[in-house]
């Protein structure tokens, strides 16, 4: 694109909805399928233009999203509609646009989100759900429910969650928690966590830890104690993909 074209370009954000099964994650990667390469392409493919899309999170392979947030500049001339319509056109069955809006200059979907909410689902049955394979963990075990809610209240507040996970960059393993519970629907099991950010593959280590204690295997109060050793070790273990869903970034 030319300096005059960029000075023309429209920035844009949109809301992503997608099936992470067959996403190897968010980020581009060289050689691999991939949701942000998947979102440039299709943008390509429409504008005849080289676009760079930025998301307010990477998640990883098998992770899905309702309210993933992505921005881009293009030089589209046409309206919003006409773009929106024309993206999920282009874009495969397992990936589409919500909504397309202007952006603020200066908005970055990362850095000015206030906070994240992630959903862990699980299918708490005895016989497996063949329809939700792809969206939810499926545990043949009753689980104590009060008592996962119990170890969930723990995690509220700004805390070190080095026990959960790892920074993506530098040391900083402090996080801030505004809430984290589980909720159920016959048997439908929700944890629903949101917080200003998250360490790799917390959520899905936290999930994982909180059925040890659904199960019975890990009291509330060995939870409290692995949480405050910040000790990676101490987790249980980490919650399959596929279970994980990001709801929505706040602003």
């Amino acid at each position: 694109m030319s300096v005059a074209r960029k000075q023309e370009a429209r920035y844009l954000r949109a809301t992503v909805a997608y099936d992470g099964t067959d996403f190897c994650g968010f980020q581009v990667q060289v050689a691999q399928r991939t949701v942000q390469g998947t979102l440039e392409d299709a943008l390509a493919t429409i504008t005849q233009e080289t676009v760079r899309v930025i998301g307010a999170g990477r998640t990883d392979s098998g992770v899905h999203a309702w309210g993933q947030v992505v921005a881009f500049r293009t030089g589209w001339r046409h309206s919003l509609d006409d773009l929106h319509q024309a993206w999920n056109a282009v874009l495969p069955d397992d990936v589409s646009v919500r909504c397309l809006e202007d952006a603020e200059e200066g908005f970055h979907p990362r850095f000015d989100a206030q906070s994240r909410v992630y959903r862990y689902t699980i299918w708490g049955h005895p016989v497996r759900n063949p329809l939700l394979r792809r969206t939810a963990l499926w545990i043949a075990k009753v689980l104590d429910v009060p008592a996962m809610n119990q170890a969930s209240h723990l995690l509220v507040g700004e805390h070190d969650f080095a026990t959960f996970g790892s920074p993506p960059q530098g040391e900083n393993t402090l996080r801030r928690v505004v809430r984290a519970a589980w909720t159920q629907e016959e048997s439908m099991l929700y944890l629903d966590i949101e917080g200003n950010a998250f360490l790799y593959r917390m959520v899905r280590s936290i999930a994982g830890t909180l059925l040890l204690v659904g199960t019975g295997a890990l009291s509330v109060e060995q939870f409290a104690s692995l949480f405050t050793a910040a000790d990676r070790s101490q987790a249980g273990p980490t919650g399959p993909a596929h279970g994980l869903c990001l709801m929505a970034v706040k602003y």
